[in-house]
């Protein structure tokens, strides 16, 4: 019997090489990621064993890394949105959190790596609903087709050799910025690049007031955000008034970020 426990431990934690689904339009990235499975922790990793996405065993909607928090702190300025847009799926952490937490909120995805979608099930990402649509599909176009329509994009894509050149185009963060509501507000992930240039880019695109770039301090990430219109028009992040108007689980979920958003928005 306890060998038994052992070999299924062994089965269970062991990296799992992942078959992917047949080849759709919008397969652009063939990257095979593994799967490290542990008791409390369920990790994606791609290149020299990094993980790219980590999952509580027992909370998988929980936003476990600092960046994906900062990402969704776009909340901020957009606290009752009807549609998020998001470029890369990962192990969808924001998917969930937003599944679970945001109930009048539509969410769509867009992964152009087809092993990545086979893993859905393997980091309990819930099915397309009414509320959820995950497309095995190109970033830039899928951000192209959405003009007008995003209250928040978060833009969390990349490939073997950092962010694609599709990506972070001058063309991409116009795309961008048409792709949103008039105040809304996209996130993008920033790891391990010539941040400035993204900044600069995304000024050309938003105007220089609009983009405003975190670090994160325990993370060689930056999030960058970028918004249309004036958020706070008296300058200020009125936290209490925010979270009044969110769905209380989001609210509690991230008062930490939204708090540390807050002093760095007035610090700035």
């Amino acid at each position: 019997m306890a060998d038994g426990r052992a070999a299924w431990w062994n089965r269970w934690r062991t990296p799992e090489p992942v078959a992917a689904p047949a080849a759709q339009d919008g397969d652009g990235d063939g990257r095979q990621p593994r799967v490290k499975r542990g008791w409390r922790y369920t990790e994606l990793q791609f290149t020299g064993g990094v993980s790219q996405s980590r999952m509580r065993t027992f909370r998988p909607d929980q936003l476990l890394i600092d960046y994906t928090r900062t990402m969704m702190a776009s909340l901020l300025f957009r606290p009752q949105p009807t549609l998020v847009g998001m470029v890369g799926l990962g192990g969808g952490s924001q998917v969930k959190f937003c599944h679970r937490h945001l109930p009048d909120t539509r969410v769509e995805v867009a992964e152009n790596n087809p092993h990545v979608l086979a893993l859905r099930r393997t980091f309990r990402i819930p099915r397309d609903d009414a509320r959820l649509q995950v497309l095995l599909a190109d970033g830039a176009q899928f951000v192209r087709e959405r003009r007008g329509r995003c209250d928040i994009l978060l833009v969390d894509g990349y490939d073997e050799t950092g962010i694609p050149a599709a990506l972070s185009s001058q063309r991409f963060y116009d795309d961008c910025r048409d792709a949103l509501v008039p105040g809304g507000i996209m996130a993008g992930n920033l790891y391990a690049t010539d941040f400035a240039a993204h900044v600069k880019k995304l000024q050309r695109s938003f105007g220089r007031s609009h983009v405003w770039m975190l670090e994160e301090k325990r993370q060689s990430n930056r999030v960058v955000f970028a918004w249309t219109g004036d958020p706070f028009p008296d300058g200020r992040i009125d936290l209490p008034a925010i979270a009044a108007r969110m769905p209380p689980g989001a609210a509690r979920e991230l008062a930490g970020v939204f708090a540390t958003v807050a002093q760095a928005w007035r610090a700035r």
